[in-house]
């Protein structure tokens, strides 16, 4: 999966700038560096990389609003990079469009294999293991297009209405979506989801899947997913 993936690293820190790129280089990423937001942006705009880690702090323009500008014009997968397991950097990042985030000091297999995670799982955004449910289950089955009151889920070409009017997901809201139609009423726990969704197969901070069904909300509506507390999350049926 390595091979020929392209990392955009913006990353001030010249120690952690280098040894982080020679550690994913091992790996086999092609890693482009960059120590600030603006020229991170730039190299974004000029290369389309197939990943971009973000460390929040960074000068010229801090990763949270590149983050901004890159979600504004594409889904690729973001990791944001926080030197503190701090809500406020966490949840701003997330809220940013960040697909998800790691804290450092971080152990480079550790990174490799969250990078390799958020990679697996937009790569399969569109295929059998997606967890889109088949014609007929869920909702109202109409030809793989699942309705649920005003919103349409195409199961098959990976789109969404509401009211008629496109819904723009990110892949990682996309497979959050197609979890919660898979089983309609349905409780889907936080640990189920972060194993589904972000395939964890080590425990993880539930803040990101909090933090993704907010954003999620609002885009199919804010009554649609339910919050059972102390158990979970439902799509009403």
């Amino acid at each position: 999966m390595a091979e020929h993936t392209h990392v955009l690293f913006v990353e001030d820190d010249d120690v952690i700038r280098e040894a982080t790129q020679l550690a994913l280089e091992r790996d086999g990423f092609v890693v482009t560096a960059m120590p600030d937001g603006l020229r991170g942006l730039e190299a974004f705009r000029a290369d389309r990389p197939d990943i971009a880690l973000l460390d929040v702090m960074v000068p010229g323009l801090d990763g949270v609003s590149l983050c901004r500008r890159i979600r504004d014009e594409s889904t690729v997968p973001v990791i944001m990079l926080s030197a503190r397991a701090d809500s406020i950097d966490v949840v701003l990042g997330l809220e940013a469009g960040a697909d998800d985030y790691v804290t450092k000091p971080f152990d480079g297999a550790v990174l490799v294999a969250r990078i390799r995670a958020v990679l697996r799982r937009f790569g399969h955004a569109s295929g059998p293991e997606s967890g889109a449910p088949a014609a007929g289950e869920g909702g109202s089955p109409d030809g793989g297009v699942l309705h649920f009151g005003d919103l349409e889920i195409d199961t098959e070409g990976m789109e969404v209405r509401r009211g008629g009017d496109p819904v723009a997901l990110t892949p990682t809201e996309m497979r959050l979506l197609l979890e919660f139609s898979s089983a309609p009423g349905t409780v889907l726990s936080r640990d189920k989801l972060l194993e589904r969704v972000w395939d964890y197969g080590w425990g993880g901070d539930t803040r990101v899947v909090d933090v993704h069904v907010q954003r999620l909300r609002t885009k199919v509506g804010q009554d649609r997913i339910e919050t059972v507390r102390g158990f979970g999350y439902k799509l009403k049926a």
